[in-house]
Formats: structure tokens, C-alpha cells, sequence
């Protein structure tokens, strides 16, 4: 039989990282079941149609090369986007601010639809199960927000408890979970979505500009959902067959110097919204991303040895190497990170959502793993997540 003074003395592994966590989260919620919320199910969506970076420049008839290098270079291939019909020059004709709204809504009513259906086959469960409903979007103003709209259109029951974060940016996905995640804690068996909801082609500036060409070259069309759900006492964890992580902490990262380096806010030449992303906004991410995943791992005892999977925010090239080269990862663990860049560009907040469902996907968690979620957005912050398989 082992002393205690013996027990003490070994290291800790990751699945003793997982079980006490996740204890100490039912402490705090003073929930009798010894678990944490998981992740039980994510759906995805994009618009219908998708063009290649080329496809785009050639549609809008750019032509100065510096634009098109922007373009061309950024390790995107391909990106889904709602455009507006040809105007009598042939190129896509340019949308008012109200017709942007309504793109907005109309856009992202049909992907949030569609994500929130995938994600409820993917767990299981119905359009009655939702009790608690929490979209996140910063590609346009509504007042009633998706929330409302969704529950109308979807037919979720009227008692639903909801939440809208809006104005957020890229980092807000993990910003609206840790909410989610908190009602999950003190709701046990309930289930609870979010959903990310971002029509960027909605925030799209047309004017010949680096500055809009930069943001024109890299943001799509987008929504993911994510559901969560904490067991009942006496109950069995959910994600029996299949790896489900648990929730087990977050940590924010605030940079207040570089809080005008990622801004979405009314330009009055154009009598439109517009984004806007300091060029060094990378290297003041990358420069940071060290220290917030420290904090994340400190607080919960753990290195950064003991992490094996990463699904980051995928915010652009430059933004995703100077993240790897600063917590010292390979290619490898953030190959869905860059695949999704490929495949769609920037999501926004849905962005990590998306590397999620591919790494779930893999299967190639195991009992025991841990991994980071992580963002990056407006304020400047950077948002993360511990998760434990």
C-alpha cells in the first residue's frame, strides 16, 4: 500500500489534471455529480457559395498588384460568401448600409438554422431539449438579436433562456462559452447551445484601399454551434463511444495598449461600417500568446508538455505562425487551425468551432488528453479554454 507522503511525491498526469478539475468545478457549483459540462455535440455552416481568392479579385475586376499579392498570399485557397447581384458593369453591385443589415440577417438566419440542426443531430438531441440558447455575432445590429429570431423560426420552445453577445469580434466565442458554461454547471441534464453566427460579407468595404483589401482578402461567411451539457447526478458522462471534452477553466488576456488594433466602427466616407486591423496586430498577438496560455496553465496546474491538442482562432497567416512560433508548436498541432484558414478563411468567433469539429472528427483524442482553445480579437484580447478528455 502506497503512504501518503509516497502518493504525494509522484507527478501529476494529465487525467489527474481532468478528474480533480473537474471536481473542484462541481465544488464551486455545489453540484453533487462528478462532472464537469462537455462539449456533446457541433455543427457547422457555410453559405452555398464558395470562391477561390483568384475568383474573387477577378469578380470585382481588381487589378493592382499589391491588392492582388494581399489576396493571393495569405494561405487562403477558397471562402464562402453571400455577394451581391452584378450591377450594369458586371461586377458585384454596392450594397448600402440597410441592404448590409439585411444581408446580415437574412445570411446569418439560415447558417445559424443550419449549424444549430447539425449540431442537434450530432448530439443526439431535439429542438425541445434546448433550455438555454446563446448567439454571438459582430457582423451587424439586431434588436430583437438572433436569439429571438431563431427561437421564432426554429420553433425552440418560448421558455428558453437566452443570451446575445454582439460587438465582441473574433475572441468572443470563448467568451460567450465560459457563460454557457457556467449555466451548464448549475443547470445539470439541461442542454445548452451557442452559436456563433457571422456573415462577414455583411462588414465588407469596397474601395480600393489596402486597408479594406486586407480585410476583404481574409474574413467569410460562417456559423458554428456547440453544445453543452453537464450530467446529471448518478448519470453516465455523455460522449460514451465517442471523446467528449470537458470544461474545466478560462483565462482572458487583456493587452489595453493595442486596444484601437482591431476596430469595427462607422466610417463616414462611406456612410457604412467598417473593420479595421492594425498591420502589426500578428506580432502584438503573437508577443502575448505565451503569457495568456501560461496563466490558463498555471492556474490549473498544468505545463505546456502536458497539451496535446489545439484548436485555435484562425485569424489569419501571420496571425497563426507568430501564435505557433511563440508557444513553441509544430505544424502539426495546428494543422485544422490552417486547414479551415484554407478552406474558409476567418470565421470570426466561430473560427475555433470549426478546428474543433475537426479535431473531433480525427478521433484522435484520447481519455485522459488535454487541449487548448483559444481566440483572439478586439480589445486586444486573447481568450482560453482547457479542455479534458
Amino acid at each position: 500500500m502506497h503512504t501518503e507522503v509516497e502518493m504525494n511525491s509522484r507527478p501529476v498526469s494529465p487525467a489527474d489534471v481532468v478528474r480533480r478539475h473537474t471536481e473542484e468545478i462541481v465544488r464551486a457549483t455545489q453540484g453533487p455529480a462528478p462532472h464537469a459540462p462537455g462539449l456533446v455535440g457541433v455543427g457547422t455552416a457555410v453559405p452555398p457559395d464558395s470562391y477561390t481568392q483568384r475568383e474573387l479579385l477577378d469578380t470585382f475586376g481588381i487589378t493592382d498588384p499589391r491588392i492582388r499579392s494581399v489576396f493571393l498570399g495569405g494561405a487562403i485557397e477558397r471562402r464562402n460568401l453571400t455577394l451581391p447581384p452584378p450591377g450594369p458593369d458586371g461586377a458585384p453591385a454596392t450594397e448600402t448600409q440597410g441592404e448590409l443589415l439585411r444581408k446580415h440577417t437574412g445570411t446569418g438566419l439560415r447558417m445559424g438554422q443550419e449549424a444549430i440542426e447539425r449540431c442537434l443531430e450530432d448530439t443526439g438531441a431535439t429542438l425541445a431539449d434546448i433550455r438555454y440558447l446563446c448567439c454571438v455575432t459582430s457582423t451587424g445590429f439586431l434588436a430583437p438579436g438572433f436569439s429571438a429570431l431563431l427561437i421564432k423560426e426554429l420553433g425552440i420552445e418560448r421558455f428558453c433562456q437566452r443570451l446575445d453577445v454582439v460587438g465582441m469580434g473574433c475572441n468572443a466565442g470563448l467568451n460567450a462559452l465560459n457563460a454557457v458554461s457556467a449555466w451548464a454547471a448549475g443547470h445539470p441534464g439541461e442542454l445548452a447551445l451557442m452559436v456563433c453566427v457571422e456573415a462577414c460579407s455583411a462588414a465588407y468595404v469596397f474601395d480600393g484601399t489596402m486597408r479594406s483589401a486586407v480585410v476583404n482578402s481574409l474574413f467569410g461567411d460562417g456559423a458554428a454551434a456547440v453544445a453543452v451539457r453537464t450530467p446529471k447526478p448518478g448519470s453516465e458522462p455523455d460522449g460514451a463511444g465517442r471523446a467528449a471534452p470537458a470544461l474545466l477553466r478560462f483565462a482572458s488576456h487583456l493587452i489595453p495598449e493595442a486596444v484601437g488594433a482591431m476596430r469595427y466602427d462607422w466610417d463616414d466616407a462611406h456612410g457604412k461600417f467598417s473593420f479595421y486591423l492594425d498591420p502589426e496586430i500578428p506580432y502584438v498577438i503573437g508577443a502575448h500568446a505565451e503569457t495568456a496560455v501560461s496563466r490558463l496553465l498555471a492556474d490549473a496546474g498544468v505545463r505546456a508538455a502536458d497539451i496535446t491538442h489545439w484548436a485555435l482562432h484562425s485569424g489569419g497567416k501571420k496571425v497563426i505562425d507568430a501564435v505557433r512560433v511563440n508557444l513553441g508548436l509544430s505544424r502539426h498541432d495546428v494543422r485544422h487551425t490552417t486547414g479551415v484558414l484554407r478552406d474558409h478563411g476567418n470565421l470570426s468567433s466561430g473560427s475555433f468551432l470549426f478546428s474543433y469539429e475537426r479535431l473531433r472528427d480525427e478521433r484522435a483524442a484520447r481519455p485522459g488528453d488535454l487541449g487548448v482553445l483559444m481566440t483572439m480579437g478586439p480589445g486586444s484580447t486573447i481568450e482560453t479554454a482547457l479542455v479534458g478528455w
